[in-house]
């Protein structure tokens, strides 16, 4: 909340109406040419237009009478409308018409939000707009510049209320609850289809049930199956409590744009989701973000509020306009994280003529940790790679991208051959293929 202040050197004037007033009075400019009383009625005119405004203008209400308040009903989230509320509070004696103009960070709404408001005396009045949010993290947001009038219109004030906040901004929230909503109901489904595929994954105790054909003889469990007279065989489900860290790469190459969105964008968002559905299966879940140097770093833990701590961090991810540091990232996590975890990483696979630095130490890190080596596939260069030019010209740029492809292949390749896991996707799909391996890995009993 802030008080107005007088903007500019006096803080008022004239309106419209008070202007034409006194324009209609040089209409006795013309017979005053031939009665001289004419122009002493003009003048006569003038001074009482203008003693009207002067009475108007003192009804109005000072700057500091007014007070004006920016109040967020939800938390900020990329991509997703939200709502402001403005309250004005006119502590004047006079009922005012505002006009106030919000200078709303244009990475939350792209034009001027203009609103009118009727403010009767010792009252306040509330308006609301909408915002979109284009980015993460803190934003800040300007100053409220609003002009004021009686219902007279004669005379006008101006003034700025210096509401000025930082907000933020946080990742795509709502993607991530859908998506483990849809998960937790689908959870019960996707377990028996893996433990069809991999008979025998997870050895955690979970309960017993009657013998079926395909069960293992080592999972019967011949107490229960003495009193009841009949196989009886253990259930067993993933276990829980393990280690999940997450790697966001910030570097440069994670700036390039996917429609309205970075792929760091996509990869916090996804990071956020996984986050989310590997703590609701009981997993201690850690976060290391990166660019140049270490941004963040979220030592493993569950509960309700270690989501809420790797939320502010991810919200707050920046990209970097240089490389990455690799080499500190992996070595961080290698120091950390003794005990064998899964290891999902975020980043991209540099154009080089040797093998990216992020190569070289994913494939360090296979022989201790389980690695989910994420990147999003590059849709642009795939669509030119598969073009048959017509001319001579483009021939060079098509075979350009189609070498840039093959090494990259040839680079992801490599590291499946050394144990990781590597998905190169769509940002459409991106959510939903991480969480699916995440699901694999854990009913393989590969941690």
């Amino acid at each position: 909340m802030a008080a107005g202040r007088a903007a500019g050197r006096w803080g008022f004037g004239p309106t419209p109406r008070t202007v034409l007033l006194l324009a209609l009075g040089l209409v006795l400019v013309i017979p005053g040419w031939v009665d001289r009383r004419a122009l002493v009625l003009m003048a006569v005119w003038d001074v009482l237009v203008l003693a009207l405004a002067a009475v108007d203008l003192r009804r109005l209400p000072s700057p500091g009478q007014l007070t004006v308040t920016r109040s967020w009903s939800d938390p900020l989230s990329l991509g997703r409308p939200a709502s402001v509320a403005i309250r004005v509070a006119n502590h004047g004696s006079s009922g005012v018409d505002v006009q106030l103009a919000d200078y709303t960070n244009p990475s939350l709404r792209r034009d001027l939000a203009v609103i009118d408001f009727a403010v009767a005396a010792h009252d306040e009045a509330e308006r609301r707009f909408d915002v979109q949010p284009r980015e993460r993290g803190d934003i800040s947001v300007g100053s409220v510049a609003m002009s004021w009038q009686s219902g007279w219109q004669l005379a006008e004030r101006w003034a700025e209320a210096p509401v000025r906040q930082t907000v933020r901004v946080y990742p795509d929230i709502r993607e991530g609850r859908d998506e483990s909503l849809y998960l937790i109901r689908s959870r019960q489904v996707a377990l028996e289809k893996r433990r069809s595929a991999y008979p025998g994954a997870g050895r955690e105790f979970e309960s017993l049930r009657d013998n079926r054909d395909g069960d293992e003889s080592r999972d019967i469990c011949w107490t229960a199956s003495a009193r009841r007279g009949k196989l009886v065989t253990r259930v067993y489900q993933p276990e829980r409590s393990q280690a999940v860290w997450i790697l966001v790469d910030a570097g440069r190459l994670l700036r390039a744009r996917i429609g309205d969105r970075t792929t760091l964008d996509l990869s916090v968002t996804t990071a956020l989701t996984l986050a989310q559905v590997a703590l609701g299966s009981g997993d201690r879940v850690g976060l290391l973000a990166y660019g140049r140097r270490l941004q963040h770093r979220v030592a493993p833990a569950r509960g309700a509020g270690h989501l809420r701590t790797l939320l502010e961090a991810l919200a707050t991810v920046h990209a970097d306009g240089v490389d990455a540091d690799h080499a500190t990232a992996a070595a961080t996590v290698l120091a950390s994280q003794r005990r064998r975890g899964l290891i999902v990483w975020f980043t991209d696979v540099a154009e080089t003529a040797g093998v990216p630095e992020v190569i070289e130490q994913a494939m360090t890190m296979t022989s201790r940790h389980v690695v989910l080596f994420v990147v999003l596939r590059q849709a642009d260069l795939h669509d030119l790679a598969q073009r048959s030019p017509d001319t001579p010209h483009p021939v060079y740029r098509v075979l350009a991208a189609q070498e840039t492809l093959e090494r990259r292949d040839t680079l992801l390749h490599g590291l499946r051959q050394r144990g990781a896991f590597v998905l190169e996707v769509g940002a459409e799909e991106m959510s939903g293929s991480v969480i699916d391996r995440y699901l694999e890995v854990k009913e393989r009993g590969l941690l």
